[in-house]
C-alpha cells in the first residue's frame, strides 16, 4: 500500500472591504477599462486597518475545520504559505496554531511569494507521506495591500487581500494514479530573476519597501515556466492533459491564465478563475479558487486537479492531485 496526502476539507475567507476597480480612477490616472483589459480584474478585498495575515488565515482554518467536521487538536501541523506575515517573527503558523486553540502538534511558515502554497503542499505531502504527520493543515494568507506603492498604478491595482486552508490526512493508496490525494509534485526556482518581482525593502535594510515589478518580463517567464511545470508535473503522475477535470492556477493575470492553460492542451471551460473577484491574492490565490470552485459545485471527489503558480525569486512549481 502507499500513503497518499488525501484533501478532507477546504475552506476560504475574504475580507469585508470590497475595492472595485472605479475607486482607483479617483487617484490614479487609470480606468476599468485599462486594468480589466491588462490583467482581467473586476474588484479585490483589501483588509480592515486591524486585521491582519493571521487573522484572515484563522477564518479560512475555522472554516476548513467545520467543514471536516474536526477541532484544531486533530491536526498534527499547520502550514502557512505567506510573504506578508504580521510580524518578522514568530510565525504566522504559530499565531493561527494559537488562534484556533490547538494546543498540539506543530507550525510553521512557508515563503515562496505567489508559488508558496504549491511549495507548502509539498511540504506538507512529504510530512504526511513519510509518516510525521497524519494530518497538515496547508494555508495560504496574505495581506498585499500593506506593501503597495499606491501611486505605481502598474501594481496596486492588481492585488488583493485573503486566505484560503486546505485540510490534507494520510489515506491509503494503491501507488497508481487512480488514488485521491497527492499524485506529484514539481518545484523549481532561480535566482537571477529576483529584480523583476521584488520588494524593495526588509527587516536586514531596516526598510518596509513597496513591492517592484518589471510586468512585460513577468509575463514572458510565467506562461513558459507555468506550462513547463504542470506537464512534468503531470507527467510524473502519469496523467494527460485529457484526464484533467480542472486546472487551477495561480490567479495573477487572465492572459497568463488562459496563455498557460492554452500551452497545456487544456479546454478554458476546465480552467478555474477567480481573478476577476479577487485580484492577485498571492499564496492564497490557488487555495481560494479552489474553495470557491469546491463551494460552486466545481469541483468533485475523483476529479483530476492541477494547481500551478509562480512567484518571486522567481519560484514555480506545480501540483497534481485527485480530489
Amino acid at each position: 500500500m502507499t500513503i497518499r496526502a488525501v484533501v478532507r476539507s477546504i475552506g476560504h475567507y475574504l475580507p469585508e472591504r470590497v475595492v472595485p476597480n472605479s475607486e482607483f480612477e479617483e487617484t490614479l490616472d487609470t480606468s476599468h477599462e485599462w486594468i480589466v483589459s491588462r490583467s482581467g480584474i473586476h474588484q479585490r478585498h483589501f483588509a480592515a486597518k486591524n486585521e491582519t495575515t493571521s487573522d484572515l488565515a484563522i477564518h479560512a482554518a475555522n472554516r476548513a475545520l467545520a467543514a471536516a467536521g474536526m477541532v484544531a487538536d486533530d491536526l498534527d501541523a499547520i502550514i502557512v504559505a505567506t510573504s506578508t506575515a504580521d510580524l518578522t517573527f514568530p510565525s504566522a503558523a504559530t499565531m493561527v496554531q494559537n488562534g484556533l486553540g490547538m494546543t498540539r502538534g506543530f507550525a510553521y511558515d512557508v515563503q515562496a511569494v505567489c508559488a508558496g502554497f504549491v511549495f507548502a503542499l509539498s511540504t506538507a505531502n512529504a510530512q504526511i507521506v513519510s509518516g510525521q504527520a497524519k494530518r497538515v493543515m496547508v494555508i495560504g494568507a496574505e495581506t498585499f495591500s500593506r506593501i503597495m506603492d499606491w501611486q505605481d498604478r502598474t501594481t496596486c491595482v492588481l492585488f488583493g487581500d485573503g486566505a484560503g486552508a486546505l485540510i490534507l490526512e494520510a489515506q491509503d493508496g494503491t501507488g497508481d494514479k487512480s488514488d485521491r490525494g497527492i499524485l506529484s509534485v514539481d518545484l523549481n526556482s532561480d535566482g537571477r530573476h529576483r529584480d523583476i518581482l521584488y520588494v524593495d525593502g526588509g527587516v536586514s535594510t531596516q526598510t518596509t519597501g513597496y513591492l517592484r515589478m518589471q510586468g512585460k518580463e513577468v509575463f514572458r517567464h510565467a506562461v513558459e515556466k507555468l506550462a513547463a511545470t504542470a506537464q512534468t508535473a503531470m507527467d510524473h503522475a502519469k496523467i494527460t492533459s485529457d484526464e484533467v477535470d480542472w486546472v487551477v492556477p495561480h490567479q495573477a493575470n487572465i492572459r497568463i491564465i488562459q496563455g498557460t492553460a492554452k500551452k497545456m492542451g487544456v479546454p478554458d471551460e476546465r480552467v478555474v478563475k477567480t481573478v476577476q473577484n479577487h485580484g492577485n491574492t498571492s499564496a492564497a490565490s490557488i487555495p481560494l479558487a479552489l474553495s470557491v470552485a469546491v463551494s460552486e459545485g466545481k469541483i468533485q471527489p475523483g476529479h483530476v486537479v492541477v494547481t500551478e503558480a509562480i512567484g518571486g525569486g522567481l519560484a514555480w512549481g506545480a501540483v497534481v492531485l485527485r480530489w
